[in-house]
């Protein structure tokens, strides 16, 4: 097994997870294919002699120390670690539940960094491994997306410490930040609503769902090309620290530094006069 990667993949049952299990078998690695159906995850992945199909709830520490010791004892090491798993609470924050925000913050945040605390180790016995986030609305906040995006944003600045604490180990992280892709993320099995609870929203939300539904098997994005560039990305021996999967991404990432240029320039003469005097 020196000569191949170990894919760790979490959400391999449904969605981008699929598209990247089957990639990285299809480029000769060996994939630990992850997900709360073990069943779902084999009929979803299919068979192959270099699969190990393991159950892990990302929000269960059980579940995720023994997924990782099952890879470990299965092909002895952990070379690319891809948190994929993900849940959608769409709603406006008033009438998103305090239940709703906690479930999305516990799989969104507090599962990948389960799974990368139980993974660590192992990789720093290695001196080697690269570990990526599936980040979306990381980069800009979003109408009807508090939730969602308090997630990915915790995600953005937990990543971006963790890199520089884990680099001295050979570890290399690349935050990625896909566009809208054909996934299930928007299906019933992903995605769930806040109840229409106040009547200032009602009109918005309404749009909103309607325009959520009408988005879903429509995304522009094909996961099975973004699946083939995380192999380039992975494969290269200086992984970027930043993908900005799609053009509307890129688009995302662009407005919002046009948009901090422009804060930053709006005050800053008030901005700059802040210091003591005697500094």
């Amino acid at each position: 097994m020196t000569d191949k990667r170990v894919w760790f993949i979490t959400g391999a049952g449904r969605g981008m997870g699929v598209d990247f299990a089957k990639a990285a078998l299809a480029a000769g690695n060996a994939v630990v294919a992850t997900g709360r159906n073990p069943e779902a995850v084999r009929t979803a992945v299919g068979d192959a002699e270099d699969l190990l199909v393991v159950r892990l709830d990302v929000t269960s520490t059980e579940d995720v120390e023994a997924a990782v010791k099952a890879a470990v004892d299965r092909f002895g090491r952990i070379d690319v670690l891809v948190n994929n798993a993900a849940n959608f609470y769409g709603g406006y924050f008033e009438e998103l539940t305090p239940a709703q925000i906690e479930d999305q913050l516990a799989t969104g945040l507090l599962g990948p960094m389960n799974v990368t605390r139980a993974i660590l180790p192992v990789m720093r016995q290695q001196r080697s491994g690269h570990m990526s986030i599936s980040s979306g609305a990381g980069l800009s906040g979003f109408e009807f997306n508090s939730a969602y995006c308090a997630a990915k944003f915790g995600l953005e600045g937990w990543m971006e410490a963790l890199q520089p604490e884990v680099a001295p180990f050979g570890i290399s992280t690349t935050i990625v930040n896909p566009g809208f892709f054909r996934t299930d993320l928007l299906t019933q099995e992903s995605t769930s609503y806040a109840t229409p609870t106040i009547a200032d929203y009602a009109g918005r939300h309404a749009e909103r769902v309607q325009w959520y539904e009408s988005m879903n098997g429509q995304q522009e994005g094909d996961p099975a090309k973004l699946a083939r560039a995380l192999l380039t990305i992975v494969g290269q021996e200086q992984p970027p620290r930043r993908f900005l999967a799609g053009a509307d991404a890129i688009a995302i990432a662009e407005q919002k530094a046009k948009d901090l240029q422009q804060q930053a320039n709006a005050l800053r003469d008030l901005s700059t006069s802040l210091a003591r005097d005697d500094a």
